[in-house]
């Protein structure tokens, strides 16, 4: 499953993506994964989540972001939610052009029974129809 906090910055989506990835530390019996551009928020991250900081690895296009999912859960086979911050930051991505990466991230929730949950910073009606749909 994905799952979209959309909204303008300084909207709060961080923080709401940062509460649900430690609730979610604390309820599920998978293995938990934070994403951001950055180490800003290790701390703020429980310590049971594996923080990673996307920015150190290089990832300039979609299709490697995609790859580096893909590697990610090719490794663990217990990851069972990853928390991404600055979505289009990371995945360096036009969303009116990533329909085709949405449905390649639905095949990998599907086959690894594993759940992304996305922070974008824009305002949710302006987003494509085939993005809506994932907003919580």
């Amino acid at each position: 499953m994905i799952q979209i906090i959309a909204g303008n910055k300084g909207s709060g989506k961080t923080k709401r993506l940062i509460d649900m990835t430690n609730r979610t530390a604390h309820e599920t019996a998978g293995d938990v994964t934070f994403l951001d551009d950055d180490n800003r928020y290790m701390f703020d991250i429980d310590h049971r989540v594996r923080f990673i900081n996307a920015g150190e690895y290089h990832v300039h296009t979609a299709e490697m972001f995609l790859g580096f999912l893909s590697g990610m859960l090719s490794q663990n086979f217990d990851i069972s939610y990853v928390f991404i911050d600055a979505f289009t930051k990371l995945c360096k991505t036009d969303l009116n052009e990533a329909a085709w990466l949405f449905e390649a991230m639905e095949e990998l929730c599907a086959k690894h029974q594993v759940n992304f949950v996305l922070s974008v910073s824009a305002d949710p009606e302006v987003l494509p129809d085939f993005v809506r749909k994932y907003i919580i």
